[in-house]
């Protein structure tokens, strides 16, 4: 049997993977660690989101062990989806590191802005 970790992502916070492009401006001129620190907005990809704003269920009860369990917890959703391209802010996000990769956790109100890529059928 082998064990196989996993990023459970808690709330309204949101995995972000750092635009890998960010080294570098525009016009391919490498930007040092020092400077891209200083940057308070900074981009990148979606990885995982949590399930949102926790809030209680009002029908909720457990004076009734026998009855089948119900959840005492609901949830309203983020904004945000995984694959988004977000904008955030920078100083409100936790930098973290998973098997050898770094990430940003994030939480929703430090969102500016996603662009998302939808199907139509036009």
């Amino acid at each position: 049997m082998q064990l196989r970790k996993q990023l459970i992502v808690i709330g309204d916070r949101i995995l972000m993977q750092l635009d890998d492009e960010q080294d570098r401006t525009k016009a391919g001129l490498y930007l040092p660690a020092s400077v891209r620190e200083k940057d308070k907005v900074a981009t990148g990809r979606v990885i995982k989101i949590g399930p949102g704003y926790a809030i209680p269920n009002p029908n909720y009860t457990d004076d009734e062990p026998w009855s089948a369990p119900k959840n005492p917890i609901r949830y309203i959703p983020l904004q945000v989806k995984e694959g988004d391209y977000a904008i955030f802010l920078r100083e409100q996000a936790v930098e973290v590191e998973f098997e050898e990769k770094k990430y940003f956790i994030v939480p929703q109100a430090a969102v500016f802005m996603v662009e998302r890529n939808e199907l139509r059928d036009d």
